[in-house]
């Protein structure tokens, strides 16, 4: 039985359209989507065999990646499985309860993400402000306690809004407007800078510290080293915040962009960092470069 628009229920299902005026090419799009889930599952698996295998990668700023890369294998394998089933099988249909569950992974995913790069950017603080207390301050018991709370964080603050889209009243189309979803839209905010624009706001602050003390250093030397070992770090604060701004800021002020450039920014932003962010560390980190190509020489000898 068809329901008017204005008429609220309770979803069993949802139709997810893909990217909508795109259908006709689905088959291609899906090529470098798989291409980049492919890539994000190597690199990161990658990046923990080679910290696991290596005593002397045993440091607080690779334990810190480890966590990072376990976050970001969880995130892109909550959304891509079911984004390629839309373009290779057109399964379109989604229960509404595995819909919540994915939307509370995908957010408390990235609020942990955010939280690791945030400790690793406490950790480049003290090695260059603090360096003869690092080893005394970054302890194993401490790396393992601000994980844990980093895990801790992102549930907590997540954990409500499944429960809270459940209870909001839905149209055939969308959901309807009322006070509840008012509610919604500021806890999603609250939380929104309770994570991402705060990490976002003390990883500034930390790297205004550190390069107040780098300029400070003697030699021109020392100082080039000095921010040689905060390149990669650099690089992954611009990789994962950059398209997490530009997506909160289209979808909270571009309502009048085309709906197919909102869904390219939403997966830009849950799976490009995932999979640059070990060819980064990959790349610009001289001990991890190193030990992947001794493995790949091992193997092929």
């Amino acid at each position: 039985m068809s329901l008017p628009n204005n008429i609220s229920f309770h979803p069993n299902t949802f139709l997810l359209v893909g990217i909508p005026g795109m259908e006709a090419i689905h088959t291609w799009i899906s090529i470098p989507f798989c291409l980049i889930y492919l890539t994000a599952l190597l690199g990161n698996f990658s990046i923990l065999f080679i910290i696991r295998t290596d005593s002397n990668l045993h440091e607080p700023m690779y334990f810190f990646l480890c966590m990072l890369s376990v976050a970001d294998l969880i995130l892109s394998t909550t959304a891509m499985p079911k984004i390629l089933s839309i373009f290779w099988f057109h399964d379109r249909e989604i229960y509404f309860e595995a819909c919540l569950v994915q939307v509370f992974l995908i957010h408390s995913l990235c609020s942990m993400a955010s939280g690791f790069i945030l400790a690793m950017a406490f950790d480049r603080y003290v090695a260059i402000c603090n360096p003869l207390r690092h080893s005394i301050i970054l302890t194993h018991r401490v790396i393992q306690n601000v994980g844990l709370a980093i895990i801790f964080r992102g549930v907590v603050l997540f954990c409500p809004q499944p429960f809270m889209l459940w209870w909001l009243p839905y149209c055939r189309t969308m959901s309807s407007l009322t006070p509840t979803t008012r509610i919604c839209r500021t806890y999603s905010l609250t939380a929104a800078f309770l994570t991402g624009g705060l990490d976002f706001i003390l990883i500034l602050c930390s790297y205004v510290v550190i390069l107040y003390t780098v300029f400070h250093l003697p030699s021109k030397a020392a100082r080039l080293k000095t921010l040689g070992t905060c390149g990669s770090h650099v690089c992954v604060i611009l990789v994962a915040y950059t398209p997490a701004f530009f997506s909160f800021l289209t979808h909270r002020f571009g309502h009048h962009v085309a709906p197919h450039i909102h869904i390219f920014v939403a997966n830009i932003y849950v799976l490009v960092p995932p999979m640059v962010n070990p060819m980064i560390y990959g790349i610009r980190t001289k001990r991890i470069r190193e030990r992947y190509l001794q493995v790949l020489t091992s193997h092929k000898f």
